[in-house]
């Protein structure tokens, strides 16, 4: 068998290509993804919506909320917070045995006697206390009840309304986790990681492992764990100027990236570690809606812009004006010279403007 001399280049390919395969149905691009990263932000659109749109066929914003309760899918917390496959899921439980206190065993009673149960529903028994939250805000206590209960395995969020979780208890036969001795559940879950950000730089996916601390609190010796797998050769290793990368033992995709525009979610995989993104392309790229406006010098809701494989720049969208959609875009660098670049990102203004159900009156 012919072996290819591993470049920073291939390794560039190899992560636009295998993270942005053929557009399928929402559950397929769930399932094949692992994990999408949720955030509440729309500016145009949320994250995950965002992030599926290039991968599911004729996607619009909402689908995924919209089509959830059928989809047989979980949101819960991984490295991130968002929605994966039952089997992910599956490998983030059991995530700890502390029994229930008085309140939280009263709002399990209260979930149980019902299908779905809105957090307003929950008011009307226990009240509308505040107290502080992790961020030093106030949340609603019953909030606060519901969120551990979720986070423990004991309720799942069955839906959403208008944006807000609606729970429901999961059934016993969902709740058992696969039959995996503790060490192989890490084991499928580095993988995983290294797979959604493959080729992943190894002080990333170490870092990402700082997080899969929360998601996965009763797994320990994660990053002994991972260098038994780079010892083993189930994760592939290269390095090149100075950055050692790793990704699922298999072949690296080299087939050029087809001449396409893309405007990519600020938590896409393709773009989500900074430390890779300067390095393949040359250039940082921050996500700035937290910064204060005066600091910001891309944008509040800044978009990295794919072209075939380069991220070249970036694009601020917001609804308005006479075409329904304002677009201001920069460029690390130069605009690109290739003629089919100015044709082609036009095409993804209007597959955006599809998405956003925006009708262009210009």
């Amino acid at each position: 068998m012919r072996k290819f001399k591993v470049t920073i280049d291939l390794l560039r390919r190899h992560a636009v290509a295998s993270s942005l395969f053929p557009p399928t149905t929402l559950k397929r691009a769930i399932d094949r993804l692992g994990f999408v990263q949720a955030d509440p932000i729309r500016s145009p659109a949320r994250a995950q919506d965002l992030i599926l749109r290039h991968r599911v066929k004729n996607y619009q914003a909402g689908d995924l909320e919209e089509k959830y309760p059928k989809l047989g899918i979980e949101e819960d917390f991984l490295y991130a917070y968002g929605f994966m496959p039952r089997s992910t899921w599956q490998l983030l439980h059991p995530r700890m045995a502390s029994r229930l206190s008085t309140s939280e065993k009263r709002v399990l009673e209260l979930v149980s006697r019902k299908k779905h149960l809105h957090p307003r529903e929950l008011e009307e028994h226990l009240g509308r206390a505040r107290e502080v939250n992790a961020w030093g805000g106030y949340s609603k206590a019953t909030t606060r009840i519901l969120h551990s209960l979720h986070y423990r395995g004991i309720l799942r969020v069955s839906g959403r309304e208008n944006g807000v979780r609606v729970y429901q208890v999961i059934p016993n036969r969902e709740a058992t986790p696969v039959a995996l001795d503790p060490q192989d559940r890490l084991k499928q879950l580095i993988l995983l990681l290294a797979r959604i950000l493959a080729p992943v730089p190894e002080r990333s996916l170490r870092a990402a492992l700082q997080h899969l601390a929360h998601g996965a609190p009763a797994l320990e010796g994660r990053h002994s764990v991972l260098s038994a797998l780079i010892s083993s050769g189930e994760l592939a290793s290269f390095e090149t100027e100075g950055q050692r990368y790793l990704w699922p033992a298999g072949p690296l995709v080299r087939k050029e990236h087809a001449a396409i525009v893309r405007i990519l979610a600020p938590f896409d995989p393709v773009v989500w570690d900074r430390r890779r993104f300067e390095h393949f392309w040359g250039w940082a790229y921050r996500f700035e809606a937290y910064t204060p406006a005066a600091k910001r010098k891309l944008g509040y809701y800044a978009m990295p812009l794919l072209w075939r494989d380069d991220v070249v720049g970036w694009v601020n969208l917001s609804r308005g004006g006479k075409a329904g959609l304002e677009v201001e875009r920069g460029f690390a660098n130069a605009v690109p010279a290739d003629k089919l670049f100015r044709s082609e990102f036009d095409a993804e203004i209007e597959r955006m403007r599809r998405f956003l159900e925006i009708q262009n009156t210009a």
